[in-house]
């Protein structure tokens, strides 16, 4: 069995141990794989273990040995489905790998916007608090959590995790899911509704679905406008969510207090991104994920997924 990884750069900086792969049959490792190359690289694969590599029709049907794509990742939307299911490729993702860091983004995007500590510490070594008359100087305004309504717009893991993160630290929690439940605890002390009443009502709107037709572009002009005046707004889901000149427009007009995003509708960032650089806009480069705990857990996960396929018992199958 030819086993290829097509984009291992995406996945580890030599801190994984990626030869747990050798076990299944003879492993080639391309650190990335542009779509040019993809189809002579994978010409004579069984096995393709991907993160971003596109994987449409034209190259698939180049693959004339594929039987099965494992991806280093949840989302699923750079390889032809339909094309796989027509030709019997089966093709599993990395389910719920990830929870635990990105709601751990999330709150770090809004921990560094409210408490404004790399300011306060620039300041400080700027020599500002040697200089200050007063033992405590009221530099940047600084705001609490607790109190404020957040608006969590997808409630699958990653959404209930950052709720109960949020409630920990005493705030109101507002979810608009994918589905509505039919049965909720008053326990959980979660308001579910829908996103109109929920942009209109949040503090913070933070973003955790998956990037589909219906979601592509819905963070336009428009629905910004529907957020209060001064609210926050986090996407670390997927950059294609959102109108990235609507989101410019709403920071530098003074609508949004602030945002935090972890992704871009293209990636890597162009030097024409129109966000770069703009006021009140923390931007990572999609590292959210990215904490080596949860790239184990992500390896452990897809070798898992490699093992029972060829078990005949394949796992995560989206295809």
């Amino acid at each position: 069995m030819k086993i290829v990884l097509t984009d291992a750069q995406t996945v580890t900086n030599g801190d994984l141990d990626l030869s747990v792969f050798e076990k299944y049959g003879e492993v080639v490792v391309w650190p990335l794989t542009s779509y040019e190359e993809t189809v002579e690289r994978i010409a004579d694969a069984d096995v393709v273990l991907l993160n971003k590599t596109v994987m449409d029709a034209a190259v698939l049907s180049q693959a004339k040995n594929l039987k099965y794509i494992g991806i280093f990742a949840t989302g699923y939307n750079m390889i032809d489905l339909s094309y796989c299911r027509e030709h019997g490729i089966t093709v599993a993702n990395a389910g719920s790998y990830s929870t635990d860091a990105v709601a751990q983004t999330v709150f770090a995007f809004l921990l560094h916007h409210y408490s404004r500590v790399s300011d306060y510490d620039a300041f400080v070594r700027d020599g500002g608090w040697k200089n200050s008359p007063s033992f405590s100087p009221f530099v940047f305004p600084t705001f609490e959590l607790a109190g404020k309504t957040i608006g969590i717009l997808g409630y699958g893991a990653i959404g209930r995790k950052v709720a109960r993160i949020a409630q920990a630290f005493s705030m109101k929690v507002m979810a608009v899911p994918h589905r509505m439940p039919e049965n909720t605890d008053p326990a959980d002390e979660v308001i579910y509704t829908d996103l109109d009443t929920m942009l209109a009502s949040a503090d913070i709107v933070t973003v955790h679905t998956p990037l589909t037709d219906e979601t592509r572009g819905m963070f336009d002009a428009a629905r910004f406008a529907q957020m209060k005046p001064g609210a926050y707004f986090v996407n670390t889901s997927r950059g294609g969510v959102l109108d990235e000149q609507a989101l410019r427009d709403a920071l530098e007009s003074g609508h949004l207090s602030g945002a935090g995003i972890d992704v871009l509708n293209i990636e890597p960032m162009r030097a024409d991104c129109v966000l770069l650089g703009v006021k009140n806009l923390t931007t990572t480069p999609h590292v959210a994920w990215a904490p080596l705990e949860t790239r184990v857990r992500l390896l452990d996960i897809v070798e898992t997924n490699l093992k029972n396929f060829i078990a005949g018992t394949p796992t995560h199958v989206v295809s």
